[in-house]
């Protein structure tokens, strides 16, 4: 038996206006085919063209996530700094209650802090996948 030839040989030359190529374009850019040769073969011979889905919905959820994330590590490393710099007036006896206090108030925040990162990145991952 001989074995078929699976080389494209053949050429085939088509003239398209612009708006009709620019829809071909905008079509292609919607699928997951890596060149516009691909999608063009793909529909001339009825192939299925599998295309890309986005939820817009989570789109926005993940850019305000995003937005919120970088507030919260913002927030984090100010108190940080602040407490750091309490700890330097520890000679002070009115300090030393307040740093006290706000050691435990400050691993309650960064529970909370490193609890609303995990989620994100939860959702982000869900996000990449979809």
């Amino acid at each position: 038996m001989e074995e078929e030839n699976k080389n494209r040989t053949k050429w085939l030359h088509l003239r398209l206006t612009s708006t009709e190529y620019e829809m071909l374009k905008k079509q292609f850019g919607k699928s997951t085919c890596r060149k516009l040769s691909d999608y063009a073969r793909k529909n001339l011979l009825h192939k299925p063209v599998v295309l890309k889905y986005r939820n817009e919905s989570l789109d926005e959820l993940m850019s305000e996530l995003i937005i919120l994330r970088k507030d919260l590590n913002a927030i984090g490393n100010n108190f940080n700094q602040a407490v750091k710099k309490l700890h330097t007036l520890v000679q002070i006896s009115e300090f030393k209650h307040w740093i006290t206090v706000y050691e435990l108030e400050k691993k309650i925040l960064f529970n909370s802090v490193n609890k609303i990162k995990k989620h994100i990145e939860n959702l982000s991952k869900k996000w990449l996948q979809s």
